[in-house]
């Protein structure tokens, strides 16, 4: 009696998974997908939601800029090709004999060849140029920034985005003006045989429009002074002066590198 109730059950349950079999669309005869060829038949993997865009260089921005100096003498043209115009030809030291730092603004591939937009320290203020990344050096990064205020004769430091430091300035007479403009701090000089300068000089890319016959063509520098009581005033020929103390405590904040801009 037990054997025939056990064998009604089984043929009761084979009973089930056939109908169940035939409900899914697979017959007795066919064996559910299991090798390989199963996966041929999945749908294929969606389109990612969220697609990276193509890294950017960042410079002249209050939070991150990239600088370089000149490997090897070179020229800057006005388009990425070796065929444009020739806008600036470029040494590897600045006239105070320190490297020669440009502003890394962006870069492109064209022809073959990687070219890098720099800022160049020519006249006119704001020239832009192309140069052959192998005539350049690695690039280096800095998180701050110096903004001159003529209007209201102030230096303010910038890092990360927050001021860390600010100090009234001298800036140069309206015969001749401090010129405005983005710029860079190429160079720190320090131990001046003159007082005039104060004991620390940083020199940038800024060039005077009106001094053209100054030596090395009129550079724009930023020092201090053994005139403290001219500051805050317009009492240059363009540099811009601070105290002694305001300009020791800005050389410990500030790194070469660091935008400039004149406003």
């Amino acid at each position: 009696m037990r054997h025939g109730t056990r064998l009604a059950a089984a043929i009761t349950a084979a009973t089930f998974v056939g109908l169940l079999l035939v409900g899914l669309g697979v017959s007795h005869r066919e064996k559910p997908m299991t090798t390989a060829t199963g996966l041929e038949a999945l749908p294929s993997a969606p389109a990612p939601a969220l697609k990276v865009a193509r890294p950017k260089m960042l410079s002249g921005e209050r939070y991150v800029s990239q600088w370089t100096v000149v490997r090897r003498p070179t020229t800057a043209h006005a388009r990425p090709s070796a065929r444009s115009v020739v806008v600036a030809r470029l040494g590897v030291s600045a006239p105070e004999g320190t490297p020669n730092l440009l502003a890394v603004l962006r870069a492109r591939t064209a022809g073959g060849t990687l070219w890098v937009m720099v800022r160049l320290p020519v006249l006119p203020n704001g020239t832009v140029g192309w140069v052959s990344r192998r005539s350049l050096g690695s690039y280096q990064v800095v998180k701050t920034q110096l903004v001159v205020d003529r209007r209201h004769l102030r230096a303010t430091l910038y890092q990360n985005g927050k001021s860390v430091f600010t100090a009234p300035v001298g800036v140069g007479t309206a015969v001749a003006p401090t010129p405005a403009g983005d710029f860079t701090i190429r160079s720190k000089l320090t131990r001046y045989a003159s007082p005039f300068y104060g004991p620390v000089a940083f020199g940038t890319t800024a060039r005077s429009a009106v001094l053209t016959d100054w030596p090395d063509g009129g550079f724009i520098g930023l020092h201090g002074t053994n005139q403290p009581g001219l500051i805050p005033g317009r009492i240059s020929h363009g540099c811009i002066r601070m105290r002694n103390e305001d300009i020791v405590r800005l050389s410990r904040l500030m790194p070469v590198g660091t935008p400039l801009a004149i406003r």
